[in-house]
């Protein structure tokens, strides 16, 4: 049976059959894009291949969990995200408490600070390094709003943080970045 023309909900049917050819198929069409979003969370090659593959063995114990009420690719997006997260935290030095530092209260409206950016000048590549460059919790926060497309509640409930601080260190973040990259 040839799965590459199978559309993902007859994957996923076959899946939850625990039919290992669909497995494959889907890990094929996922795999370079969660080992992406592992990478830039856990800043490292090999770790982000294994975290990614946990993620995937994860996803396939879990299949019947999916109720389809999101797209396959963002469930099995979100479990890679708290897997890399997860896996960061237990080998780096962060802690929760890093992005507690940065609350404060906000006096003024958030700052459009990507209009004040000339990005014709700047290559992808000088700001996602950028943004790698920054401390730790900025450098997360920012992965994950811009790069992964999480909105700042689902940040919060990621990062086990408040929204109020997961606000406020977006905020820092953002200038942190609009300050380095005014500096290219």
């Amino acid at each position: 049976m040839n799965l590459n023309n199978q559309n993902i909900e007859e994957l996923i049917s076959l899946c939850k059959e625990n039919n290992q050819k669909a497995q494959f198929e889907i890990y094929n069409r996922y795999c370079k894009a969660m080992y992406n979003v592992a990478y830039r969370i856990v800043k490292d090659e090999h770790f982000a291949e294994d975290v990614m593959q946990e993620g995937f063995l994860k996803a396939f114990t879990k299949i019947n969990d999916f109720k389809q009420e999101v797209a396959f690719g963002a469930w099995l997006k979100r479990i890679i995200v708290n897997y890399s997260i997860d896996f960061y935290k237990k080998n780096n030095p962060f802690k929760t408490e890093d992005f507690e530092k940065t609350l404060y209260k906000l006096e003024e409206p958030e700052n459009d600070w990507e209009e004040k950016l000339d990005f014709n000048d700047l290559k992808v590549k000088q700001v996602l390094d950028t943004i790698q460059s920054l401390k730790y919790n900025y450098s997360m926060i920012l992965t994950l709003f811009y790069i992964e497309g999480y909105d700042q509640e689902e940040i919060s409930e990621i990062l086990k943080i408040s929204y109020a601080n997961c606000r406020t260190t977006l905020s820092r973040a953002k200038e942190s970045l609009r300050k380095k990259l005014n500096e290219i």
